[in-house]
């Protein structure tokens, strides 16, 4: 008797551990759901009284624009460099990038915007862990460029990524019907094979967007046609190959980009360098959200359309 009376007391106390285990859980969860929506109503409460902006420069100043992530076309960077380059207050600007690339028209679009403000005052680039492809594209519009010698650069180049889905559909029992004006429209898609035809129209206009992208490289670095057949294979360099091949101009970071404003443009080292950064709209309170949780819930490749320029290792 008095063992089964025993048992019961061992197997209540189980259970009343197993009970208390259970809604220390559940709080934890509910504490995490309520702390993720007051972070979701602070950024709507601050995305509704912040209208936001650029970085306001009301004294000299050196302007530091950064440039990270997949490089797309972006007017709010674009009407933020428009307005440094005619604001007599910013004497120069530091394009700090750590980038893999993006589209060839956002490369393309970046590299002149930079360029137009070289007219004015001095741009210089600061490259971090990685700038290649459509970043490095960027970064040659610029009047100087500096790297550690750990970074990642080069890869100069243009991609189009495709696949063929016809064999897996054909197993699945899948028939796609494609009814389309002419044989090279919509192609390459998954839907149907890439025809040798379709090929060799593909491969053209990559051709034409790498001569454009080797012409820039060959301007702005001033490389012979041998200089510049070593370096756009579409290869990888680190900053201290990158210096060997004339791909930048010295290794170092800020402190450094400060010395070569002094030294080249009399911009004294005592001028501060104040971030600068784009005035995107901050009514629209999912872009915030984005702007937290995108880059670890979405892969920004999926966001590319159009011709790449764009270095990223295989998965």
């Amino acid at each position: 008797m008095n063992d089964a009376i025993n048992t019961g007391e061992k197997q209540a106390r189980v259970d009343d551990l197993i009970e208390r285990r259970r809604l220390r859980r559940a709080a934890t969860a509910w504490r995490a759901i309520a702390a993720l929506l007051v972070t979701v109503i602070l950024v709507v409460v601050l995305a509704k009284t912040n209208n936001g902006g650029s970085s306001v420069i009301t004294s000299d100043s050196i302007a530091r624009v950064y440039v990270d992530g997949i490089i797309i076309r972006d007017r709010w960077r674009g009407d933020l460099l428009d307005d440094l380059k005619n604001d007599d207050s910013v004497k120069a600007i530091m394009v700090m990038i750590d980038s893999p690339g993006g589209t060839v028209v956002g490369g393309e679009e970046l590299y002149l915007e930079l360029k137009e403000i070289t007219q004015i005052k001095p741009v210089v680039a600061v490259m971090g862990s990685t700038a290649t492809s459509a970043a490095y594209m960027a970064a040659i519009g610029t009047d100087y460029i500096i790297a550690r010698e750990g970074s990642i650069t080069g890869s100069i180049g243009v991609l189009m990524q495709t696949a063929d889905f016809t064999g897996l559909m054909e197993k699945l029992g899948v028939k796609p019907e494609i009814i389309k004006s002419s044989p090279l429209k919509a192609q390459p898609n998954p839907m149907e094979p890439i025809s040798p035809e379709a090929r060799k129209a593909v491969a053209a206009v990559i051709a034409d967007m790498f001569e454009m992208f080797s012409d820039m490289v060959a301007t702005r670095r001033q490389m012979t046609a041998e200089q510049l057949s070593h370096v756009a294979d579409g290869r990888i360099f680190t900053g201290r190959q990158a210096l060997g091949n004339g791909l930048i101009d010295a290794i170092g970071g800020e402190k450094e980009a400060r010395s070569w404003l002094a030294k080249n443009h009399s911009i004294s080292k005592d001028i501060p360098a104040k971030d600068a950064k784009p005035d995107y709209p901050k009514d629209q309170w999912y872009q915030q959200i984005m702007g937290i949780t995108g880059k670890a819930l979405f892969s920004e490749r999926l966001k590319l359309d159009g011709l790449l320029s764009v270095w990223h290792p295989e998965m």
